[in-house]
């Protein structure tokens, strides 16, 4: 690790009440002493202490100041660490970070505090992963999530876990090396029963991901029907703004539009489509197609279906793109006069998908219909409730359960796991124990990736690239 001194400007860089220039490293109170003026002398303050002064560059005052002294280990980094507190005018910032860089400091890298605090031992990769996530957090459940992971909530567990793996490995490794003093005479059956409940553990934390994935980027969110059916009145209504074009002419939506919303707690990523049916226009013709390819990739389908009209084969064709999707049925425009009841689509979805599946089942009980009115705001509390069900299996908590936000680390614990399926494998043929070892010390490798313990620097790096600069 680059022991030098760094700096940056942690607040955003737009005019605001209060900036912050942070510096860390071995010359930090070097660097704020050339450049401090007040009481005291900063570099033999107590830590943990604000001064006030004023920052000067030659001998011009550029601000006046709180600067925050924090000594080693007891920091962020590690290291030794000062923050200039000044007014929030992006050219006085500007001004303060060009005088530390003249005085003995150079320019963070993005996210190069947090990697150091990473490579210092302050906090593991799943940790430092989370501070991103922190930052970026878009509604209440993402944000709950990513304190808890903060507070070390994944790193407990997937030492735990470690643990228990290295202890079987070495026992194993242990009995070949000295084999006339330590048996593994049925040590295979007590190594199974370990490795399924660690499956188990595996198993659970690669499902919540599930959730995890939907807090913290929100619902992929298809809205789909046929023309003039009260999609755009449906995006306005949740949008809380005139964000589509209405009108009583039918295909007035060709192009895709999107917007993102929250709605109890989770966030929806909204594609507004044109209305599906059969046309000549060529470039309503595209709109639909695109709705089509949107509806593949969706995690949730809204078809709004108009009550004041009857069904026809373009309800057939949006039923058949959707019923093996998770789908919300809103009957809209209960405020008219109906055509159509629950009843009707029921038969009518029952109808459809008997021509695709033969087993019997009413699929159509599985699919929520809602009476709404877009027109009148009726219908949407319900709608908002039965999302919820469907995406937040139960009430989150935050205090046991962990929920895997991160790719990098779902990939990890599917690697361990399937390191771990090759020992029940073995163990099942009765292979010898060394194969046992081998795939054991796979699993450990997998899941040390996740607290950093077993990571290349090049992967470091690029992780901490994606951080904002002086965080």
């Amino acid at each position: 690790m680059k022991k030098d001194t760094i700096a940056a400007i942690s607040t955003g860089m737009t005019n605001s009440g209060i900036g912050i220039v942070r510096i860390s490293g071995d010359e930090a109170f070097k660097v704020i002493d050339r450049i401090y003026t007040g009481k005291e002398i900063l570099s033999k303050a107590d830590s943990h202490t604000i001064h006030y002064g004023y920052i000067k560059r030659n001998r011009d005052i550029i601000d006046e100041v709180l600067v925050t002294v924090m000594k080693a280990p007891k920091t962020f980094t590690g290291e030794d660490t000062v923050e200039i507190n000044c007014h929030g005018g992006i050219f006085v910032i500007q001004k303060i970070l060009e005088t530390v860089l003249e005085n003995g400091a150079r320019t963070a890298e993005p996210g190069e505090f947090t990697k150091r605090a990473f490579l210092n031992g302050k906090m593991d990769l799943s940790q430092a992963e989370a501070v991103i996530d922190v930052i970026q957090s878009k509604n209440e459940y993402a944000l709950k999530s990513s304190i808890s992971q903060l507070k070390g909530s994944i790193r407990r567990k997937i030492e735990d876990i470690r643990k228990e793996i290295l202890y079987h490995t070495a026992f194993i490794e242990t009995a070949l090396d000295d084999p006339e003093h330590i048996s593994v005479d049925g040590y295979g059956e007590r190594l199974r029963k370990t490795v399924e409940e660690i499956k188990i553990e595996l198993k659970k934390l690669i499902s919540s991901s599930d959730n995890g994935r939907i807090m913290k980027e929100g619902i992929q969110t298809v809205i789909v029907g046929k023309p003039n059916a009260g999609k755009s009145s449906l995006l306005n209504v949740l949008s809380g703004k005139e964000r589509a074009i209405v009108t009583d002419i039918e295909g007035t939506t060709r192009d895709i539009l999107e917007e993102q919303i929250q709605i109890q707690g989770l966030n929806l990523n909204i594609i507004d489509t044109a209305g599906i049916r059969d046309t000549e226009d060529i470039i309503e013709k595209m709109g639909v197609e695109k709705a089509k390819e949107y509806v593949k990739d969706a995690d949730l389908v809204l078809y709004v279906a108009d009550v004041s009209r009857s069904l026809d084969e373009n309800d057939e064709k949006i039923l058949n793109l959707v019923y093996n999707k998770k789908t919300i049925i809103l009957l809209n425009k209960s405020d008219l006069e109906s055509v159509i009841t629950k009843q009707d689509m029921k038969e009518k979805i029952n109808k459809i998908i008997s021509k695709s599946i033969s087993d019997g089942k009413d699929i159509s009980s599985k699919i929520p219909m809602i009476d709404i009115s877009a027109k009148e705001e009726q219908g949407i509390q319900e709608f908002e409730e039965i999302l919820k069900k469907m995406f937040i299996k139960g009430n989150l908590s935050f205090n046991d359960e962990i929920y895997i936000t991160n790719l990098r680390q779902k990939s990890a614990l599917k690697e361990a796991l399937k390191s771990l399926e090759k020992v029940t494998e073995s163990i099942y043929k009765k292979m010898p124990e060394d194969f046992y070892s081998i795939d054991l010390m796979d699993a450990y490798e997998a899941l040390g990736s996740i607290t950093g313990e077993t990571i290349g620097e090049d992967l470091i790096n690029e992780i901490f690239s994606k951080f904002c600069m002086g965080k």
